[in-house]
């Protein structure tokens, strides 16, 4: 079962169970699955369909960003409920120290030895954490490295 048939199979769960926030959230992505097949009328990849889930994720955790600097904390409850769900459909997330070597890694091909390295580094090491790495924990990280 591809990753689009598994969501919609999840909103007929949520809806069966009535659970509100986990079919919002599912509904939004549904929807910028919808809009994407105007561009792309065969159909969606799974990877396609990562991404715009991961955008979703994105979207929402500046959502919550911006509640907290304006004081609606009463809101942020629901971002955040749906902010997890949507995150357990992605891959899971590289941690830090998983970071710290594959950086260190590309540092070490590319002979990388200063911050003036760090786009050669950053080009090389992103494909190969795109989609299960914040790309600023990827930038801290590089920059932290060569710094050092």
């Amino acid at each position: 079962m591809g990753l689009e048939e598994q969501l919609h199979e999840d909103l007929r769960s949520a809806m069966r169970a009535q659970d509100a926030p986990r079919k919002s959230a599912i509904r939004m992505v549904l929807a910028s699955i919808q809009l994407s097949l105007v561009d792309k009328p065969d159909g969606l990849s799974d990877g396609e369909v990562l991404e715009l889930i991961r955008r979703e994720v994105k979207r929402r955790e500046e959502a919550v960003e911006l509640m907290q600097s304006a004081g609606r904390h009463d809101l942020i409850s629901g971002e955040l409920i749906e902010l997890d769900i949507l995150k357990g459909y992605l891959p899971t997330q590289l941690g830090e120290a998983e970071i710290r070597v594959a950086a260190q890694a590309v540092i070490d091909q590319l002979g990388a030895s200063s911050l003036r390295d760090m786009g050669r580094v950053m080009g090389a090491l992103m494909p190969q954490v795109t989609g299960r790495a914040d790309g600023r924990l990827v930038n801290q990280v590089v920059r932290d490295l060569l710094s050092a």
